[in-house]
């Protein structure tokens, strides 16, 4: 029996399913020109239906904002309408500020006079499209390689060309079995869209993208331009060389201008957690590391929790899934405890996350200590930050902060903010940001504050993996609405130029 006041629940649904429906066509429209369409920060081009829908109850959820799609559709389609240079355009941000003041403006005329900074011009952007080489294929490698060809849009970005690996016994095998791997993945679901062997070129065409097959066992010792490749930025997932000397090997190569480890670089390699410090990367750097998963996962909420409280001296333990380091039976290990089955035991092992705090947070250094247990889960893992703050404050005040910094700051795509007290480990996997504030488990007793922060170890680090590579192949768009400074706050037509991933 329908329950009173409730027979109009699931009409509504199917109302809000079919505007969802008729949004896709409109988002691809716009994503195949390079106008990259998201909400509340969550990227929606190549999505479903179910999570279209799921994007906008997640605001509602987070945001404690009513927008759904009526109000946002009737955006999408003015927006289509419109000839829009390339952007990325938050349709969340932008419906919701018409919500809260519409200025006296109708609908059209408040997106015209938003986007008026890419409207009709010829030169929103000034970047060039950039080879990209991924040396090496495991885990990290494979969906690196997944999101270079998910983020093509219209070709002006990101060109993923080749991959590089060791010599095998047999090539057409070894193009099959990777082609295999980067078709299906045991964590994180099959490949979004097609792919095909050619044995002959040596190549994968994955959704219409040729991606050359190079097996070399000298990183020093390839001429990528007999492929047609130029200054490429070559990312190395493979940890095999994380110094200045070894790293730099990649440059010795015909047609590589620039070199990204996915991992933290020692000596004087400038380490990156994009969001947090990426602007410190300069046109003239060579070699870069993108630190670690776990220091992805930290350091932007240490550096929210510091800006805003103070952190007089604090404690992490991550709690990580196995990793493929570690052995599937008990057997020898360089490292202590490692040896030991993975996913037989629960490994306590050492932490070099938070010696990396000091250096990419000066303000921080000495102010940190960390440990690691290592669990049997595949993926996604957890850091418990316990801090000490300067001031005493409240559940209440840490978490509304950390949920208006996951929604409004330049930190938006670094930090998430999950509000349900049911979350497991696996409810993550495939989130994009580096950290997710859970806010249900948030412990504050005067100038003591626990915090909870799951990351997904493999994906959301690959996606900050990528966030630096675009920063250092100069990939820049104009962001709608632009976050403008006190000297433009009045003015919203403002479109500044920022990083996007």
């Amino acid at each position: 029996m329908t329950k009173p006041g409730l027979e109009g629940v699931f009409a509504d649904w199917k109302e809000r399913e079919a505007l969802a429906e008729a949004m896709i066509p409109l988002i691809g429209k716009l994503y195949r020109r390079n106008v990259v369409i998201y909400i509340q920060g969550v990227p929606v081009f190549n999505q479903s239906v179910i999570e279209i829908m799921k994007a906008h109850r997640r605001v509602r959820q987070i945001e404690q904002n009513e927008l759904s799609e009526f109000e946002t559709h009737q955006f999408l389609e003015i927006l289509s309408s419109l000839d829009l240079s390339p952007a990325h355009i938050d349709l969340g941000k932008l419906t919701s500020a018409f919500m809260d003041d519409d200025q006296g403006l109708t609908t059209r005329e408040y997106v015209e006079h938003y986007c008026a900074g890419i409207i009709g011009q010829q030169d929103s952007v000034s970047h060039t499209p950039c080879d990209v080489v991924v040396y090496g294929f495991g885990r990290i490698g494979r969906l690196v390689m997944r999101l270079l060809l998910e983020k093509t849009g219209g070709g002006h970005n990101l060109i993923p060309k080749a991959v590089v690996l060791r010599p095998p016994k047999d090539v057409a095998k070894d193009l099959h079995n990777r082609a295999s791997l980067l078709r299906r993945d045991s964590v994180h679901g099959p490949f979004n869209g097609t792919i095909r062997v050619d044995e002959e070129n040596q190549v994968l065409i994955c959704n219409g993208v040729v991606v050359k097959f190079i097996y070399a066992a000298d990183p020093a010792a390839i001429d990528y331009s007999q492929y047609g490749i130029s200054d490429a930025l070559v990312v190395d997932s493979t940890g095999a060389w994380r110094d200045e000397k070894g790293l730099g090997q990649h440059l010795s190569s015909v047609g590589v201008s620039k070199v990204l480890l996915t991992t933290s670089g020692k000596g004087n390699i400038k380490n990156i957690v994009s969001g947090v410090n990426s602007n410190t990367i300069l046109p003239e750097d060579k070699l870069i590391g993108a630190a670690s998963c776990t220091t992805n996962a930290i350091v932007p909420v240490l550096k929210a929790v510091n800006d805003r409280f103070g952190i007089v001296s604090g404690h992490m333990e991550t709690v990580h899934a196995y990793t493929d380091d570690q052995n599937l039976h008990d057997n020898t290990h360089s490292k202590s405890r490692r040896g030991r089955s993975a996913p037989l035991n629960m490994v306590l092992t050492e932490s070099n996350a938070t010696s990396s705090v000091g250096k990419l947070l000066p303000e921080l250094a000495g102010k940190l200590t960390g440990n690691s247990i290592r669990v049997p889960v595949p993926n996604v893992s957890m850091a418990i930050l316990n801090l000490t703050i300067e001031n005493a404050s409240s559940v209440q005040e840490v978490n509304e902060y950390l949920r208006d910094v996951s929604l409004n700051s330049s930190m938006q795509r670094q930090i998430d903010y999950q509000v349900s007290s049911e979350v497991v480990s696996s409810d993550f996997v495939g989130n994009r940001h580096a950290g997710i504030i859970d806010s249900q488990a948030t412990i504050v007793s005067g100038c003591q504050v626990v915090l909870y922060v799951w990351y997904d170890n493999e994906f959301g680090y690959s996606c900050q993996v990528l966030r630096c590579v675009q920063k250092m192949a100069g990939i820049k768009y104009p962001l709608v609405p632009a976050q403008p400074s006190s000297s433009d706050a009045s003015n919203p037509a403002v479109v500044s130029q920022l990083k996007t991933a």
